[in-house]
């Protein structure tokens, strides 16, 4: 008998076990709209009927980054499916778009049946978190280009929006007032760096409880990222949201102007929300310079609505009624050229 497939590496049964363990996940995720998902060639998705007059398809995509490296280190796969999720459907969500489905491709050198279950499930969770369904996804295993127990995860999402209520920006002018609504900590971006200070430099370990920390590191780090769907479209029904930034990498200063017209800048005062530990933790033993902490982590803020000063007291009534910790940041000034923003000490 010749050399088989799986004597290369690839192993077609543990594929076929690893779909049927995963289709209980993805059908907790259902919507009336999936005509057919998981196991097919391609899922099929009608648009929900009625709902809208000018639908507006939108698309995105992301990973979960370097974070991926301490699920390995610590042997727990069980959230990085959740930031997977959060880091496409947060993006669409700015432009008022509600998730419809999402897909995800996960690639490893050998198919671990057990991580890779856990991985998915977390998925599963992050899609019944953000209301969509987990319409498919594909499983690569690529013998000799990943080491053993590692994997990289990609995630696509697409949503709708009525095109009459497509979040822009246009309208933002200045006056008009900034909330913050907070991270669950480092989300899925600065990992690099973050990795390097902790981990590397100040050789910390992942089970150990730091000066500053209460809780071990592991946990700190692998937090998920928060998903703000539900919340954030909720607010939009209650107030007119004239513009929406997620705060993933490049933090605010990189995220926030991408929701603002020209000639105009955002001014935040960073006493007006409370900063996860974590972060403190991170300048204080890497030495990091305050603008490069904010140049590459959210630094407690995972998403900034930009609101009309009058609807200030308003929005933030529902965020708190929501459970939602939210807090007015700052305000938008007129500004000259590109828009920016800057962070007041």
């Amino acid at each position: 008998m010749g050399t088989t497939y799986k004597q290369a590496g690839v192993d077609i049964e543990a594929g076929d076990a690893f779909v049927e363990r995963i289709k209980p996940h993805a059908a907790r995720t259902m919507r009336p709209e999936v005509l057919a998902g998981v196991g097919g060639f391609g899922g099929l998705f009608a648009l929900p009927p009625g709902k809208y007059r000018e639908p507006v398809l939108v698309a995105g995509t992301d990973g979960v980054g370097t974070k991926l490296k301490v699920a390995f280190q610590a042997g727990r796969h069980g959230t990085v499916g959740v930031d997977l999720v959060a880091m496409s459907v947060n993006d669409i969500l700015t432009s008022g778009a509600e998730p419809l489905f999402f897909l995800d491709y996960f690639a490893t050198g050998r198919l671990e049946v057990d991580a890779a279950a856990e991985v998915v499930k977390g998925i599963a969770q992050g899609c019944e978190q953000a209301g969509c369904a987990l319409l498919g996804g594909e499983t690569a295993e690529m013998p000799g280009f990943y080491a053993r127990g590692e994997y990289d995860l990609a995630g696509f999402c697409v949503g709708v929006v009525e095109r009459s209520e497509i979040i822009d920006g246009r309208s933002v002018k200045p006056g008009d007032a900034l909330i913050g609504l907070a991270s669950s900590g480092l989300h899925s971006n600065g990992y690099s760096l973050a990795r390097k200070v902790l981990l590397e430099d100040a050789k910390l370990a992942l089970h150990e409880v730091p000066e500053g920390l209460e809780r071990p590191l592991v946990d700190a780090l692998l937090e998920p990222t928060r998903i703000y769907v539900k919340d954030a479209l909720a607010l939009m029904k209650t107030v007119k949201v004239k513009g929406l930034s997620h705060i993933t990498g490049s933090g605010i200063p990189g995220n926030l102007p991408r929701c603002l017209p020209d000639g105009t800048r955002a001014v935040l005062d960073d006493t007006a929300w409370k900063r996860p530990p974590i972060f403190d933790l991170i300048q204080r033993l890497g030495g990091v310079a305050r603008s490069e902490m904010y140049d590459t982590f959210n630094m407690g803020l995972g998403l900034i609505a930009v609101v009309a000063r009058e609807d200030v007291a308003v929005a933030l009534a529902l965020l708190e009624a929501r459970g939602v910790e939210a807090s007015e940041v700052g305000r938008i000034e007129a500004g000259e050229g590109e828009a920016t923003a800057v962070i007041t000490p």
